[in-house]
């Protein structure tokens, strides 16, 4: 009798809950976008046209992650992760790079921009498991020579000046997080994670302390209340439209597209601030709804990369699940006003297209590595 082998899948519950949550992000900004988009360009359909356009190249990038042979591409990985760094470099050149509100994060490209910085965030997960894995035997020495961790400081380094330049604060604190959380399961010694976590928090107290804007945001989390109509504006109105919400929905019940606080109240509502809007339609229940759904995706996530046999494919499986949950986290805390306002996208859902192509990207790595374990 000839043994049936049996053929293993991509993980399917984590691939329908991605689908559903950005068949969500689509609805919610056709429903939000629709009056900014004819006042602006005279058409109701700008905007979520221009979303679903990025939605179909994402989803060609989550196929490529499903087929690419993340083993060959490990050697290639210090070369992709300097390409990655030359492509955040072209933000500062003139007529390339394009600042928005006094940052300089996108590149425009005919019309379109691009963030490079959320590409960044793939190559630098894929480098940074590749140097864990090289560099395993060497790190489980019991020897504590500082030598060992100067790798990750020139890393860490490089890329915090490079943002910090734009500036782009949340995106460097999600890198960095996202590194010591790969640098912590990566059999390092405790000494290493601490070393690089005290780095992190000095240097992020300093540049806070140095920027008038950054110390704005903070004052604005210890006191909501503190310039309602100027940099608590936004905190404000997010937190009316959450209590507006109840525990069901503006109306008693989901009701998504019956919103108030985007006409003209809420500040970017199908961007930074969706989950508001979110919370101000489906109430209490709809936002802890999506916020188990975030956390189904990071127990699949982590459930992929503690299955794998391979150390690389199971460091770059938990980057990517940290990397989209901390964001979550980033996103869903400061609308709620547990964490400063950060100005990142909620994964999946948000507006735009560089984050939404990258994230789609690194699902497909993360399904490619799950039909191996």
């Amino acid at each position: 009798m000839v043994k049936r082998i049996e053929q293993k899948r991509y993980d399917r519950f984590l691939m329908i809950l991605v689908i559903f949550l950005v068949l969500l992000g689509c609805l919610e900004i056709c429903l939000i976008s629709l009056p900014f988009s004819l006042e602006k360009f005279g058409t109701p359909w700008h905007y979520i046209t221009s979303h679903i356009f990025k939605l179909i190249i994402g989803l060609g990038g989550l196929f490529l992650g499903t087929k690419l042979n993340l083993l060959k591409i490990k050697k290639y990985s210090p070369w992709i992760f300097l390409l990655s760094i030359v492509f955040v470099g072209l933000v500062f050149l003139p007529k390339i790079g394009v600042e928005i509100s006094g940052a300089k994060r996108w590149i425009g490209l005919n019309g379109f921009l691009i963030q490079p910085s959320e590409f960044l965030k793939i190559s630098f997960i894929i480098y940074l498991a590749a140097l864990l894995q090289g560099k395993i035997a060497f790190l489980e020495t019991k020897e504590k020579s500082f030598v060992k961790i100067i790798p990750l400081i020139v890393i860490f380094g490089g890329v915090f000046l490079l943002l910090i330049l734009q500036p782009d604060m949340s995106t460097l604190f999600i890198l960095l997080i996202t590194g010591i959380g790969m640098y912590f399961i990566g059999k390092t010694p405790w000494w290493h994670f601490l070393c690089l976590m005290g780095i992190v928090a000095i240097l992020g107290i300093i540049f806070i302390c140095i920027s008038p804007y950054r110390v704005a945001r903070l004052k604005t989390f210890l006191n909501p209340d503190i310039d309602p109509l100027g940099i608590s504006y936004q905190i404000k109105q997010a937190r009316i439209a959450l209590g507006s919400g109840r525990f069901f929905g503006i109306e008693g019940g989901f009701a998504l597209g019956l919103g108030r606080q985007k006409f003209g109240f809420l500040p970017q509502p199908f961007t930074d601030s969706i989950f508001a809007i979110l919370g101000e339609e489906m109430g209490f229940v709809g936002c802890l709804s999506l916020i188990l759904l975030f956390l189904i995706f990071i127990w699949r996530g982590l459930r992929i990369s503690l299955k794998s046999e391979n150390e690389f494919l199971k460091y770059i499986a938990f980057g990517i699940t940290i990397w989209i949950g901390i964001q979550a986290l980033f996103n869903i805390g400061g609308i709620v006003g547990v964490l400063p306002l950060g100005g990142v996208p909620l994964p999946f859902l948000s507006y735009g297209g560089s984050h939404l192509i990258a994230e789609l990207t690194a699902v497909g790595i993360l399904l490619n590595i799950s039909k191996r374990v």
